[in-house]
């Protein structure tokens, strides 16, 4: 029974719920802060905003009068940029803090275990068998 479990737990596909799971939960505050406290500063020295999403913006007018702004297209090629960035950051964070880690460990218990294509050898036990019905068959 306990053994039953321990297989279910160590399945890929549970493993890889209980990471995003807690990469969601836990790692939100360290990403928010990443970006707000070191990633937006320097964006800041840089293009003079705190964030890009107001960097190359464009209001485009589609048609109605110059007062009407309710009909006009913003294009925000800045807050697109934001979001790549954010993105790369949430999955450099779950590579090295997350996945590498448990690729390591993975590597490490498969050692001992033949490839799947690799042909196992027989045991001693099984080679004696062989010579043993060998000589049989010889008399």
């Amino acid at each position: 029974m306990i053994k039953g479990f321990k297989d279910f737990i160590m399945r890929g596909n549970v493993i890889d719920l209980a990471v995003a799971v807690v990469i969601g939960a836990a790692f939100s505050a360290v990403v928010t802060s990443l970006v707000d406290n070191i990633i937006n500063p320097l964006i800041a020295a840089v293009f003079g905003k705190p964030d890009l999403s107001a960097v190359w913006l464009w209001t485009l007018n589609n048609g109605g009068t110059p007062d009407d702004v309710s009909d006009d297209a913003i294009l925000a090629i800045g807050a697109f940029i934001t979001a790549i960035i954010n993105f790369l950051i949430i999955a450099a964070a779950l590579y090295f803090a997350i996945v590498m880690p448990l690729n390591k460990l993975a590597e490490m218990r498969k050692k001992d275990e033949p490839a799947p294509d690799e042909p196992v050898s027989p045991t001693e036990i099984e080679l004696l068998t062989e010579i043993r019905d060998a000589l049989a068959k010889k008399d």
